[in-house]
């Protein structure tokens, strides 16, 4: 949801399958792509130098027959917020609608929807404080409303309960104050994957092309480098991921599960593409044993991020919260796993297509 760009070129990495864009099916474009990794540093630690800049509004194709193409994204919702007069600050600074020198009162949130979620609190903080500090002198606003989409609901539901404090490090849970919800007066989670999703599983498996034939593969070993896809996983506790033999469910933050079936980064027919993603690193044992450290900590910051979205407590008084959930679509709710680690759908339930 939020385009991604290489500081030192303009070069777009996500938002943009045109000339000049990072390709992940070409050595340089898997590694602007694909988050780094580093053994034995803490996620937190691991960065590149990719960064956020504006939310996905359009996304623009320049492939074969389909040139200067742009397709939908967060269009809609940002036209649907100016005709209700909300003033959008970076539609504003941008140039793009002249709001005649009237404070704004709408305010975009771009992350980097690759890293660790709870990470992001802490940019949203700030952005929350910006937003309060720019109200006109006489303003008695102290709160704001959030409308968060997917896996941007996901940080805001960290943020109301942890503010900006990130997960620690120890695998501990940070202290449940619920600082965050002290600035947000309603809270509105569109299509947020709160029990997680089998298709982010999927994508760790197999990879995925958003449009085939016309946009590049995202490999299992680029997905698998983000810590936030793991973040999307089901609970265990409910049995979404299903083993076919036994019909038990199926650990999904154990490594051991994910060599078993050689998973994502567990994958040993993965190392070709590993060897674009470490080109300094000569040995394909050594390679293994990078991506299957990389997959841990991911595994583990997953299951720590769930322990604390999972704890019981009440909203506190001032907050209201408002769920929007599609049922359109049948959607992939259970998947069994077969003996060669292959995904089968066995049941669907109402969805928008994801959650």
């Amino acid at each position: 949801g939020t385009k991604l760009e290489s500081p030192e070129t303009h070069r777009p990495v996500w938002g943009s399958f045109t000339y000049g864009a990072a390709d992940p099916d070409t050595a340089e474009g898997a590694r602007l792509v694909a988050q780094p990794k580093e053994k034995g540093d803490p996620l937190s630690a691991i960065r590149d130098d990719v960064v956020p800049t504006t939310v996905l509004d359009t996304l623009s194709l320049d492939v074969g027959l389909l040139r200067g193409v742009e397709l939908g994204a967060y269009v809609d919702i940002l036209m649907t917020l100016a005709a209700g007069d909300y003033r959008d600050e970076a539609l504003g600074e941008s140039g793009a609608i002249d709001y005649g020198g009237l404070h704004y009162t709408c305010f975009q949130f771009p992350y980097d929807w690759r890293r660790d979620i709870s990470e992001q609190a802490a940019a949203l903080h700030d952005l929350v404080l910006t937003a309060l500090a720019s109200q006109p002198e006489g303003s008695t606003r102290h709160k704001v409303d959030i409308v968060a989409h997917s896996m941007g609901g996901m940080v805001l539901r960290y943020y109301l309960r942890y503010g900006p404090t990130p997960l620690p490090e120890d695998g501990s849970l940070p202290e449940l104050d619920w600082e965050g919800a002290r600035f947000v007066e309603e809270a509105i989670l569109v299509g947020t994957p709160s029990a997680g999703s089998v298709l982010s599983l999927e994508q760790l498996v197999e990879g995925v092309n958003f449009a085939s034939l016309i946009t590049p593969t995202y490999g299992p070993s680029i997905l698998g480098s983000m810590p936030a896809i793991y973040q999307l996983l089901p609970r265990t506790r409910h049995a979404r991921v299903i083993d076919e033999a036994t019909g038990e469910a199926v650990d999904l933050f154990d490594t051991a599960t994910w060599e078993r079936f050689g998973w994502g980064l567990a994958d040993p027919d993965e190392d070709g593409r590993l060897r674009d993603l470490l080109p300094g690193v000569e040995s394909a044992e050594e390679r293994r044993t990078i991506a299957l450290d990389h997959l841990a900590k991911c595994l583990a910051k997953a299951e720590q991020l769930q322990r604390a979205l999972d704890v019981p407590s009440a909203l506190p008084e001032g907050l209201g919260m408002c769920l929007v959930a599609g049922d359109a679509h049948p959607t992939p709710d259970v998947v069994a796993v077969r003996g060669d680690g292959s995904l089968r759908v066995v049941s669907k339930a109402p969805g928008d297509d994801t959650v």
